[in-house]
């Protein structure tokens, strides 16, 4: 198995492993060497299991999918954990969880908050996915002075700030971004922020946590979800604004304090989409007409003169370049 290094996206799978040895070796590297839990499998099927990890300042993010069974944090096993929380969110499949005699699951979409230091159990009863956070229990502290009060109940998928934390850990999972330290410094304090808003973090401490993590994980949001849009023509401010329950003036005054405006970055990367087309010889039945419109432009006068001021050259001439490479 490959060592966790900060900044990194680690995947571990029982594929990788011969059928005969799975249980006992997942029990070994995933539930003593990484979870500190005894996990025990429900039902006679094969049991799978397939995890990434992902090592950030003070936080751990395990991302995956797994068969029935059941993960038992029993007393001998508390003291080798770290001192930390963990908040487990269900992507899909029916779960349970209790700790201090609650049930700390309600559904698909809610999450569990565990404190690392007390025995806990964890069930999958179907096939399901997951997403894991273990964050240190000082760093989300300082944040959440009640922290104990988050314990023994579930954070319930109508949270606001734990369905922005879930669509944000799905952009950044995406990618080898982490790999940058000032990057995964950035994202990390996002996450603890938005933990400590579905935590339920009051006063100024739940200020700060808005004005730097929420701010951070809508915008990414917005812009992902403008990414998988370039391609229609009709691209509106307004109709972002309204997928994601804000105003249209809130939209671009998010962008601004980034230092951009919405229509300049959805200019910019419809170009460079664009340029990637036309060197791209998988678009070379394409002419240059119908790879801008293919990225949004319905003005194809308008989309040469972009074009030409964002790259210094046409796209006819991006394209004669790219055949020349073709050809040789």
């Amino acid at each position: 198995m490959q060592d966790l290094q900060p900044f990194r996206h680690v995947r571990i799978s029982t594929e990788d492993i011969p059928e005969k040895k799975r249980l006992a070796t997942w029990r070994e590297i995933y539930g003593r060497g990484i979870g500190s839990v005894d996990i025990d499998p429900i039902g006679d099927a094969p049991f799978r299991a397939d995890v990434t990890f992902s090592l950030l300042p003070d936080l751990r993010i395990a991302v995956g999918s797994r068969t029935p069974a059941h993960y038992r944090v029993t007393r001998e096993l508390v003291g080798r954990g770290r001192d930390g929380i963990v908040i487990s969110i269900l992507r899909s499949g029916a779960a349970s969880a209790t700790q201090f005699g609650k049930e700390l699951i309600s559904g698909v979409g809610s999450a569990s908050v565990l404190s690392s230091d007390t025995p806990s159990t964890s069930t999958l009863h179907t096939d399901g996915s997951f997403i894991t956070l273990g964050l240190s229990r000082p760093a989300i502290a300082a944040l959440v002075p009640n922290l104990s009060s988050a314990f023994g109940r579930p954070i319930p998928s109508e949270n606001r700030a734990l369905r922005l934390l879930t669509r944000y850990l799905d952009i950044v999972q995406v990618g080898d971004e982490l790999e940058n330290h000032e990057i995964a410094h950035s994202v990390s304090t996002h996450i603890f922020d938005l933990a400590a808003l579905a935590l339920g973090a009051r006063g100024d401490s739940a200020d700060i946590a808005k004005q730097r993590g929420a701010k951070a994980a809508r915008l990414a949001a917005i812009r992902s979800d403008v990414l998988g849009r370039l391609g229609h023509g009709d691209l509106s401010a307004d109709d972002i604004a309204a997928s994601h329950g804000i105003s249209s003036r809130y939209l671009r005054k998010l962008f601004e304090e980034a230092g951009s405006s919405f229509s300049s970055f959805v200019l910019a990367e419809r170009l460079i989409g664009a340029r990637r087309m036309l060197v791209d010889r998988y678009y070379a039945h394409l002419n240059i007409a119908q790879i801008a419109h293919e990225n949004g432009f319905g003005d194809v006068s308008y989309f040469n003169r972009a074009f030409r001021r964002q790259f210094g050259a046409t796209p006819s001439d991006f394209r004669d370049a790219a055949k020349r490479e073709w050809l040789a």
